[in-house]
């Protein structure tokens, strides 16, 4: 028996429901894009669990299987944490952690560095970059999307160079860095770590400097120390391809903690889509803080869905 009219209609309009009408030909996909909700996911940054794993009380496989057992999506493992570091460890090894990690359903959300690129000696800032480039082969080897670097420490400032020069030196050192991980397909992510880049503009003035999209922002919540934290937070979300989300920040120099839902309300309103990785510090078992953090951060992301 033949369908009614309408009944067709409603059929074919709700068959055809999110399926791109062709204008001229091309799919329009606007109104799609415009109704996706962001895709946010949590992983850890394994610093979180610094003391155990440099004292050897816990090894990274084990610190992998305790991170997807309390649900992480991702890890983010610092390259120091591999055996040799700064030397790269035997492809065997960073292959059977990257297997281990896909069999327990673990992404790796990123990786990352110590570097100075402050250095005002040009064959030690050499070294450096070298240091980056070398672990950029890991990271795209690893399957880590981003290689987290630093600027420097910038004590030389208070050696009589000063901040445009010590800046000069960063950029250039960090145009190099880029232009190579461009090449292996690998995002150099920098870090504002309450060092030689101390505030958002500092941040932001080297990003723009650098102008590459293989270049972004590693948004260290706690790490700005001067001013208000979530104002600066907001103007460097836009630039973030990725975070670490703390326990406590600095309001004017004073250690509060943070404001888990006005920091969700940052990262949806920058539009920001990938992993939030979530760092403890401080005294305490990570084997206790990190699923009490865990928890905080995940209910004050679902209640801005």
């Amino acid at each position: 028996m033949e369908k009614p009219q309408s009944d067709r209609r409603s059929f074919l309009k709700t068959a055809f429901a999110g399926v791109p009408l062709l204008v001229s030909g091309v799919p329009s996909v606007t109104p799609l894009l415009e109704a996706k909700p962001e895709r946010v996911r949590l992983s850890c940054n394994l610093y979180s669990f610094n003391d155990p794993l440099m004292s050897g009380q816990m090894t990274l496989e084990q610190v992998l299987t305790f991170c997807a057992e309390l649900g992480f999506d991702a890890v983010d493992p610092t390259a120091y944490y591999f055996p040799g570091y700064p030397a790269l460890p035997d492809d065997s090894y960073l292959y059977e952690i990257k297997r281990k990690a896909f069999r327990l359903g673990l992404d790796i959300s990123g990786t990352g560095v110590r570097n100075d690129f402050t250095l005002p000696d040009l064959t030690r800032r050499k070294a450096e970059i070298e240091l980056v480039k070398k672990w950029v082969g890991f990271a795209a080897r690893f399957g880590a999307p981003v290689l987290r670097v630093f600027s420097g420490v910038g004590k030389e400032l208070k050696a009589g160079y000063n901040r445009e020069e010590v800046t000069t030196w960063v950029v250039d050192a960090l145009q190099e860095c880029v232009e190579f991980a461009a090449r292996q397909g690998v995002i150099i992510v920098l870090q504002n770590h309450a060092d030689f880049i101390q505030t958002a503009d500092q941040l932001l003035d080297v990003v723009r400097r650098v102008n590459s999209e293989w270049l972004a922002v590693n948004l260290d919540i706690g790490s700005f120390k001067i001013g208000d934290p979530y104002a600066q937070i907001a103007s460097v979300a836009p630039h973030a391809a990725t975070w670490q989300i703390k326990e406590n920040l600095f309001i004017n120099g004073q250690e509060v903690v943070t404001d888990l839902p006005k920091i969700m309300q940052i990262v949806r309103e920058s539009g920001y889509r990938g992993y939030l990785p979530i760092e403890t510090l401080g005294k305490g078992d990570p084997r206790t803080k990190v699923p009490v953090f865990y928890e905080k951060v995940k209910k004050a992301l679902k209640n801005y869905e």
